[in-house]
């Protein structure tokens, strides 16, 4: 797959179950984060798109597990971004079950990504989906988002702060990221495509 010119990139369900995954069999990437941290953002710069996943002035709106097929050869899966205020706790306990049965059954999830907002030191929930990715052995690619908004001179210090908060494990991956600049999109690819390689051997 040649990351720099995408030419399919479309949703193809939103599943809260098990019986509405897909079954085509390709790799998956989880995609989870805050609900302000930029997902959909991302999601549409790694595509070279502007509107495939929809940026929202209502964070929060997400509420299934949205499959999109890239070049018909993996997934990217943006789960339910945590931490909105407005949405009641029954709701959150619902998005919970709704994730931990996706990643306990799931054969083709192969790489889960959280993404926490650069600027900032990671929230508990952060802490908490880390630690959710690592209990299910879920090998994790954190990115830190909206990184064009720190002076290089502060990338080891803000790095360094996130790694620490979410006891950061040494076999995991740590990149920085820019929807605005799209730094850290080549290599965020390179990384990801190494998963696809490895379910294909």
């Amino acid at each position: 797959m040649n990351s720099d010119r995408i030419n399919y990139a479309e949703i193809t369900i939103s599943a809260v179950s098990p019986s509405q995954y897909p079954e085509d069999g390709l790799t998956e990437i989880v995609l989870a984060g805050r609900s302000n941290v930029g997902k959909s953002s991302f999601i549409n710069t790694m595509v070279n798109r502007k509107k495939l996943a929809r940026t929202s002035g209502q964070p929060g709106k997400t509420r299934t597990l949205n499959f999109f097929n890239i070049e018909k050869e993996l997934f990217f899966v943006d789960v339910p971004g945590y931490g909105y205020a407005k949405v009641s706790n029954a709701e959150q306990e619902k998005w919970g079950r709704m994730m931990t049965e996706y990643f306990a059954t799931r054969e083709e999830l192969a790489l889960g990504i959280l993404l926490v907002d650069f600027r900032h030191e990671p929230s508990d929930l952060d802490v908490q989906m880390y630690d959710l990715y690592k209990y299910y052995n879920i090998p994790v690619l954190v990115i830190g988002t909206k990184a064009d908004k720190i002076k290089k001179s502060k990338y080891n210090k803000h790095e360094g702060i996130i790694k620490r908060t979410l006891r950061f494990e040494p076999e995991d991956k740590f990149f920085t990221f820019s929807s605005f600049s799209r730094e850290g999109r080549d290599e965020i690819w390179e990384e990801i495509l190494s998963y696809t390689r490895n379910e294909m051997e």
